[in-house]
């Protein structure tokens, strides 16, 4: 069952790509009628894809006897599943093909993300044996990804209205968020590469006062701070992580922090290189027939119904679940703090739209630093900050 149940994520996965080129393909000069046929081509596979991951989610649960949200493998593919379902309700209200285009590499880079992680199913660790990880897990994600359309319509708000005929502010952070999404890019196929052949080195270095192996699924550009290579086959460390690093894997996670920039700033290199210009200078002419109302209206509708629904599950059920598990609603957990930090980003971003009038530009600009938090939330909070949700 497990296998057919990854064998299915990769069906849905390559579905949503080639889903991708179409919305791609309605974005270029042709009759109404011929982007209409290929929108209709594009959601047609879109859903496709959709409900071939609800038969992985499916099959995933049955083979592991609990919901499939247990771990970060699990709940990332989870998140992308309902990005792409949050979406599709987007696209039947607003007919809007465009959004496509930028909803769907998100989506497809949360998935791609969450193949990093063991694939494995595992039985559920005692503090996971709750009905309560079915209703908060699944709405705080389901929130997540509604609010992460909000970012896929601001950011075309941002890439067909930003003047691009000089350099301001508003240009270097939006290369900045295209270098960042090059980053993320980088990370995947910098893992995926060096999983796939098995690539390992070991450490031995001492943490707390007793020498332990550190092992590398990635070459060490930065190595643990007072070690000793065990396998000299593998690629000398260039430096040692600073010693106030503390911990088994913080020089694991400062390594994966480095490869990720490096990779990155060759992908965003090698784009501008070809293209001779601002990444989001390049993409602007794509976006002319984009009506700038309508997309600040998508990104403003996300937020209005992913933010309520995100309170729900990542602070209302978590707080009830806490109660249970630990005696008291608030511990100050890192995963808790940064949860009350989205919360009160996106309080922020309906009280200035609506009571300040900070529509368009600002409205975007909002929405797109909401998804960086989501982003580290998902990433730097579960990965590098310990906590009570590191299990994940």
């Amino acid at each position: 069952m497990s296998s057919i149940s990854s064998n299915l994520l990769f069906a849905a996965f390559i579905l949503y790509l080639i889903a991708t080129f179409f919305y791609a393909a309605t974005i270029r000069d042709k009759k109404k009628s011929d982007s209409r046929r290929i929108g209709n081509i594009a959601i047609s596979i879109t859903i496709l894809g959709l409900m071939t991951q609800i038969g992985y989610f499916i099959t995933r649960w049955i083979a592991s006897q609990h919901a499939p949200v247990s771990n970060l493998f699990e709940f990332t593919t989870f998140f992308g599943m309902m990005l792409v379902f949050a979406f599709v309700i987007m696209y039947f209200i607003y007919r809007l093909n465009i959004l496509g285009l930028f909803a769907m590499p998100v989506a497809l880079l949360i998935i791609a993300f969450a193949s990093m992680f063991p694939t494995d199913i595992s039985p559920l660790v005692p503090s996971l044996q709750s009905y309560w990880l079915y209703i908060h897990v699944t709405t705080a994600a389901t929130g997540q990804a509604i609010l992460s359309v909000s970012f896929a319509a601001g950011l075309i708000f941002l890439i067909s209205q930003v003047d691009q005929s000089r350099k301001s502010k508003q240009t270097f952070w939006l290369e900045f968020v295209m270098f960042m999404i090059c980053a993320t890019l980088g990370f995947i196929i910098v893992s995926s590469t060096f999983s796939a052949i098995g690539y390992k080195e070991t450490f031995n270095a001492p943490v707390e006062g007793q020498m332990t192996e550190i092992n590398y699924e990635i070459p060490a550009i930065a190595g643990p701070s007072q070690s000793e290579q065990v396998t000299k086959a593998g690629m000398t460390p260039w430096f040692e992580a600073p010693s106030w690093m503390r911990g088994k894997d913080a020089a694991k996670k400062l390594n994966t922090v480095l490869w990720s920039i490096c990779a990155g700033l060759i992908i965003y290199g090698l784009a501008r290189l070809i293209l001779r210009k601002r990444v989001a200078a390049a993409i602007q002419p794509l976006l002319k027939k984009v009506n700038p109302e309508l997309v600040d209206e998508v990104s403003y509708r996300a937020v209005a119904i992913g933010f309520p629904v995100f309170t729900l599950g990542a602070l209302i059920f978590a707080m009830i679940w806490a109660q249970q598990a630990w005696d008291r609603f608030w511990g100050w957990d890192p995963k808790e703090v940064w949860a009350l930090i989205t919360f009160f980003f996106y309080a922020a971003y309906l009280h200035l739209r609506l009571s300040r009038g900070w529509q368009g530009t600002k409205s975007a600009w909002l929405a797109v630093g909401g998804f960086a938090i989501i982003m580290f939330n998902l990433i730097a909070v579960n990965l590098i900050i310990a906590g009570l949700h590191s299990y994940a």
